[in-house]
């Protein structure tokens, strides 16, 4: 009996660990594999050798690794290229070295991209080991699922925000605009979701070509019918041309994706500049939307888990490979929410970015449509019952500090 190996890549999410938890307690369950093996910073610390035995990690920790924020694991943004055989032989290496047949990869995009790459890979080279993909993300643009685990928590936390800090906006007379900045480079799914809330005023989005004037125009408008504008905007919006609000253009996140921040900066000080208010207040959610597992989804929690579990079920068939396993899209948003789970190739996954369907987008700013708001609606229902240590949800140690 050969074993396993789980990984955990990219930008972490606060249920990324329920799928790690998952997979370990899948084959606790029905042990498929001898052992279950953990990538230390992911793809890049695998290829380095290291790793960490996850077999036996008794109930208890498993209950709270589920519960834990952040990459347990470690992470890593290494870009694993087609046509760097020496990656390939060297993880093949690390693998046979530890009898492992199956790798599982929890991560985004570029992550099922790896997946796809090292099972094509294994293919042409008549190489043995299989590679399945669990997706994560909080920016919900992977293709063809209905969500992504991650987003539904990160939704959550954004619409908690959002309808607080509105309240405490509301308590002052004083002329001022907020702007709250949410994750979200070529899709504004999080962004768009604050709109559940019933709070937003104006909503900005990457898929919606920013136009200064036009939104300037909305601003005024609002504040001349309300004395208020609350503003929320996707750290991607951009102007049609494609130049992004607010980006460092000489730094990238080791994908070449430009580094953003700052747009809700950068519409504050537009308003300011043109003379709509004087003032106006700032918050961004950056990575607080992604790690706030005390406002993690009921739903999203439960799917991360549940899909660590199905990714290792399958695994058992060996001609399952190359594979990604995700939720299915919904046929009927009226319809009671139930999650399915289905699997397709990781080249169906990877490279695409799905984007905030343009029907479910308001003109004007003015914020998403019904039918977008019956699909976020069920995706941050139920809170799950967290373990407590001394008034703070508890937390594992992570695997890569120990």
């Amino acid at each position: 009996m050969g074993n396993c190996l789980v990984a955990q890549s990219g930008g972490p999410t606060a249920v990324i660990n329920a799928s790690l938890a998952g997979v370990i307690r899948a084959n606790q369950l029905n042990p498929v594999y001898g052992r279950v093996l953990g990538g230390i910073h992911g793809i890049e610390g695998v290829l380095a050798g290291r790793l960490f035995d996850l077999t036996d990690l008794p109930a208890r920790e498993i209950e709270v690794l589920k519960q834990t924020p952040s990459s347990a694991l470690g992470t890593c943004r290494y870009k694993l290229k087609r046509g760097n055989d020496a990656d390939y032989r060297r993880l093949v290496e690390v693998m046979d070295a530890h009898d492992v047949d199956v790798m599982f990869y929890i991560g985004g995009n570029d992550s099922m991209d790896t997946v796809d790459a090292l099972s094509e890979w294994a293919a042409a080279n008549g190489c043995a080991k299989r590679f399945v993909g669990i997706p994560k993300t909080v920016d919900n643009d992977l293709v063809p699922v209905d969500h992504c685990p991650g987003f539904p928590s990160a939704a959550k936390l954004a619409n908690l925000v959002t309808h607080a800090t509105r309240l405490d906006y509301d308590a002052y007379e004083r002329p001022e605009v907020f702007v709250l900045e949410t994750m979200g480079r070529d899709a504004g799914w999080l962004a768009a979701s604050c709109c559940v809330s019933g709070d937003v005023d104006l909503l900005l989005l990457p898929e919606a070509p920013f136009d200064r004037d036009a939104f300037l125009a909305q601003v005024q408008r609002k504040m001349d019918e309300t004395g208020a504008c609350y503003i929320v905007v996707s750290e991607g919006a951009r102007y049609a041309d494609g130049t992004y609000l607010a980006a460092d253009d000489t730094a990238n996140d080791g994908f070449a994706h430009a580094v953003l921040g700052g747009a809700a900066l950068t519409l504050k000080q537009m308003i300011v500049d043109a003379g709509i208010a004087p003032r106006g207040v700032v918050q961004d959610l950056s990575r607080a939307a992604r790690s706030s597992n005390f406002a993690q989804s009921l739903v999203d929690m439960t799917e991360a888990y549940e899909l660590g579990l199905s990714a290792h079920m399958r695994s058992a068939d060996p001609a399952f490979t190359g594979m990604v396993v995700g939720v299915a899209p919904r046929a009927d948003l009226d319809a009671p929410y139930e999650a399915r789970f289905f699997a397709g190739p990781a080249g169906e996954f990877a490279n695409y970015v799905r984007q905030l369907p343009a029907e479910w987008i308001l003109p004007d700013y003015q914020g998403v449509s019904d039918e977008a708001l019956r699909y976020f609606a069920p995706l941050i229902e139920g809170e799950p019952k967290l373990v407590y240590e001394h008034g703070l949800p508890a937390t594992v140690v992570p695997f890569n500090r120990r």
